[in-house]
């Protein structure tokens, strides 16, 4: 890892970036291997890797957030991932968890099924990873700084397709990532077979919708006239969801382009596709119902049918005090933006979680982590709460688990400074997304709704806006798991906690010993 100078729409910018690549390499592997990671930090500040949707096995000391798994790789040194695949197969990514470094140090993971083992459709001709992301003309370390103290960071420059905002920005149409025969979106039809690394019952669709943090595996048939009839060059376009209207986004299309290569050159340019406008809530409700597990005897299920524990988790972003020597931005004098759950937002320790576990530390965490919000009221009110509601508390409170516990989370969208669909992402497992809907969750009305039979199995959840998604999951994987929205400025306002699932009774049960080589904060 290290500084890299790169240009895009006519600026040169120096970013943080891996072995010289923007986005960085691609990783593959089959399911059930170990892959080592050797890391090398020749930038100049402190990063960490976390390999997202890879379940670690027993195996939290090689996650990677920073201050709560690992301490940081800092500059100049070292450190060694031991990746354990298990049960995943598909597409999944990694990428840096340090302040806003994943904007630009981030890469695919692709998972091949084991050896002797077939896709459960036909295998694919050529596989191209398609990396969905922003782009700024800053160092995104400056945004950070803009969010560390309580303001909100400016929107991205462009969106970008695998690294490039396309050939409708000035200075990009060199740089326009070009697809020959397999993938693109005008004129094509694209059936989806997996997500977040499991399969899917295939379903097709003209365009995908996919939040931050989540992966889609899609199958693209390059079936097109090439007779000189038709167009041998048709646009893949991206653009950007944004669910709440009084937030400001960048609503640019970032564009590749399929091209093929046996038909004669087009004479125009190439066809657009039909996207949804940025704001199509119901296009975007749409594409996610569509979400369900494959369940067949090679890949079946395995929904809990029982819960243990039943945990009502608010989503908020909120306000906090300005302190005695702090430079705030918030939208209130003496305010800071931060963001909660539960009302709780968190502080990273010193010493990360992990290690104060494993070492019992006394003082590094508090785990009492609340089951449901201090208050209750309309949660999904559009009107402006009152003043009090829009505050909230800090503390390092996590969620302790017994082993094998079947965990049920409700998250709940508050309307507290604006209600949004929020990317809600788990490390350390997938779970069932049993339900979703609008509006304020009813316990009593609910639950009789939740699809027990298909659920996708996913390791990040889109909840919607001014609504609630509820997921399952059985604490079978002992350690230290955090949990955070997948939005780069409410991770950096604290909308976050860890679960610490607690060892079982056997060898095979129990979280791996912490190897010599991790570092030091």
């Amino acid at each position: 890892i290290k500084e890299t100078k790169i240009t895009r729409l006519c600026h040169e910018t120096t970013i943080l970036a891996v072995n010289d690549q923007f986005p960085g390499p691609t990783i593959y592997a089959r399911k059930g291997d170990v892959v080592v990671v050797n890391v090398y930090n020749q930038g100049n500040k402190n990063i960490t890797l976390h390999w997202h949707g890879v379940d670690q096995p027993r195996n939290p000391w090689f996650d990677g957030p920073e201050y709560i798994t690992q301490c940081p790789i800092q500059p100049g040194a070292n450190f060694t991932y031991r990746i354990i695949f298990s049960e995943e197969e598909g597409t999944l990514w990694w990428h840096a968890h340090s302040d806003y470094d994943r904007a630009t140090v981030h890469g695919a993971i692709v998972i091949h099924p084991k050896r002797g083992s077939a896709y459960p459709y036909l295998k694919p001709h050529k596989e191209i990873p398609i990396i969905l992301g922003e782009w700024w003309n800053v160092d995104v370390g400056k945004l950070f700084e803009e969010t560390r103290t309580g303001g909100d960071a400016n929107i991205s420059d462009a969106n970008t397709i695998n690294g490039q905002p396309g050939d409708q920005f000035p200075c990009s149409k060199n740089g326009t990532f070009r697809m020959l025969m397999f993938f693109g979106v005008a004129g094509h039809r694209l059936t989806v077979v997996g997500t977040d690394g499991r399969y899917l019952k295939p379903f097709s669709v003209e365009s995908i919708m996919s939040s931050p943090g989540q992966t889609m595996d899609v199958l693209l048939e390059a079936n097109r006239p090439t007779d000189g009839s038709g167009n041998s060059r048709y646009y893949m376009a991206a653009r950007t969801f944004s669910s709440n209207p009084q937030l400001e986004s960048n609503n640019s299309n970032a564009t590749a382009i399929l091209e093929y290569t046996d038909a004669p050159p087009s004479a125009g340019p190439p066809d657009f596709p039909n996207l949804p406008t940025v704001d199509d809530i119901a296009a975007a409700t749409a594409y996610t119902a569509q979400l369900r597990s494959l369940v067949t005897k090679d890949h079946p299920i395995d929904v809990p049918a029982h819960v243990d524990e039943h945990m009502l988790v608010t989503i908020a972003v909120n306000l906090l005090p300005c302190g005695a020597n702090e430079t705030c931005k918030g939208p209130i004098n003496g305010s800071r933006l931060a963001a909660s759950l539960n009302n709780v937002s968190f502080v990273a320790p010193s010493v990360d979680v992990l290690d104060a576990y494993y070492y019992s530390i006394r003082g590094v965490y508090e785990p009492d982590f609340p089951n449901k919000p201090p208050f209750v009221f309309d949660f999904t009110d559009s009107t402006t709460p009152p003043l009090e509601l829009s505050f909230t508390k800090r503390g390092t409170k996590v969620k302790v688990v017994e082993y094998g516990a079947v965990v049920e989370l409700v998250f709940q969208d508050t309307g507290i400074l604006g209600a949004e669909s929020h990317p809600i992402h788990l490390h350390g497992f997938s779970f069932y997304v049993v339900g979703r809907g609008f509006g304020n969750f009813d316990k009593n009305k609910h639950p009789a709704t939740y699809n027990l039979v298909d659920p996708p199995y996913q390791n990040s959840v889109s909840v919607p806006k001014a609504g609630w998604a509820t997921i399952r999951f059985r604490a079978a994987n002992p350690g230290v798991w955090f949990m955070h929205c997948h939005f780069e400025r409410h991770t950096v306002w604290s909308m976050h906690t860890v679960f610490i699932v607690k060892n079982g009774r056997t060898p095979d049960a129990r979280m791996m010993p912490r190897r010599s080589t991790m570092l030091k904060c």
